[in-house]
């Protein structure tokens, strides 16, 4: 069988298509997984992530969680210290802490440190919390 240009042109965006359509159906299986947190949180492990020294006020800082998903701490002041993931929920890329803002910089997304809001760019919902607590200088996954 002889195949034109145009027709292995259709062939090929047809299997890019397909392969994406399946990335995606596997991406949403794996995030509909039974972590027994609440909606909407993700499922990154129990354990310390950080010492609370190490988390300054006012600044978010990168960290890995126990399960190696990469996550931002923003500590807003002496007692109190919130977590997210850090994949854009965009396009999926690295979001990067930026003093009091978390920053993409595959599309400059924007997200508020202290709540995960969107506050700028492409995405259209926050990124997604992780339960922490402070116990004796640490920050501890829930």
């Amino acid at each position: 069988m002889t195949t034109t240009p145009q027709h292995r042109q259709a062939l090929c965006r047809r299997t890019v298509l397909a392969a994406t359509a399946a990335s995606a159906g596997t991406l949403a299986l794996t995030a509909c997984g039974d972590d027994g947190g609440s909606e909407g949180e993700t499922a990154p492990g129990s354990g310390p992530i950080a010492a609370l020294v190490d988390v300054p006020v006012g600044e978010a800082v990168a960290v890995t969680t126990p399960n190696g998903a990469e996550a931002l701490l923003f500590r807003s002041d002496e007692t109190t210290v919130a977590a997210f993931s850090a994949i854009c929920t965009h396009a999926g890329c690295g979001v990067q802490p930026d003093g009091d803002r978390l920053h993409c910089p595959c599309h400059d997304s924007v997200f508020d440190a202290a709540t995960g809001e969107r506050l700028e760019g492409p995405a259209d919902a926050p990124l997604p919390p992780i339960r922490v607590r402070i116990e004796d200088d640490q920050v501890i996954v829930e």
